[in-house]
């Protein structure tokens, strides 16, 4: 009976893990880190801090164009940031940034293989304190910081759109912290 219970133990943490490496990804919190905007003529939009089980798993700012339009994702430029308060597997983020992107739209297997092979190549292990900065180019692709420092690239327009609205999308699977980051944007009559 003890190894049972053991067993469902561990696979429930395992679960939360895996829960928290792809919540991570999401957003970060601010945790003093005064960084220049990472978006040429861009201001700071939001910020949110993603908490899950009463645990912060990361803070997340959202910079955009003094244009921005929630409603066209994917057509303008933006810059997130995700600071982490916990440590994770850079191959976790990968692969629970594809289990979200699923919630946006519809891709392919090959696509989704190909996208968390790239970003596994990209997404380095994260220690508390660690910034994965994003960068969407319209009709280009992403581009990626970790701490300041460039980390690569996926050119591919609709990865970005998918990969951004894992936080930013109508189907987030965190409404709360979308519209603390896109507070300025919702907020305001267009």
């Amino acid at each position: 009976m003890w190894s049972s219970s053991r067993s469902c133990v561990d696979h429930a943490r395992s679960a939360l893990l895996g829960l928290m490496a792809a919540l991570a990804l999401v957003l970060p919190p601010t945790s003093g880190h005064a960084s220049n905007t990472p978006l040429p003529e861009g201001a700071l939009s939001g910020e949110a801090t993603l908490r899950f089980l009463g645990l912060q798993v990361y803070r997340a700012r959202l910079w955009t164009p003094p244009t921005f339009d929630p409603s066209r994702l994917g057509e303008q430029a933006l810059a997130l940031e995700l600071e982490y308060l916990r440590a994770f597997k850079g191959a976790a983020i990968a692969e629970r940034s594809i289990v979200e992107m699923r919630r946006a739209g519809r891709f392919t297997d090959e696509q989704a293989t190909t996208w968390q092979a790239a970003m596994q190549n990209l997404f380095p292990d994260v220690r508390p304190g660690d910034r994965i900065t994003g960068l969407l180019h319209p009709g280009k692709g992403a581009e990626f910081f970790y701490n300041d420092r460039p980390a690569g690239r996926i050119d591919d327009a609709e990865f970005a759109r998918l990969f951004f609205s894992i936080w930013l999308g109508p189907n987030t699977s965190e409404p709360a912290l979308r519209r603390q980051l896109l507070a300025r944007w919702l907020d305001t009559p267009r």
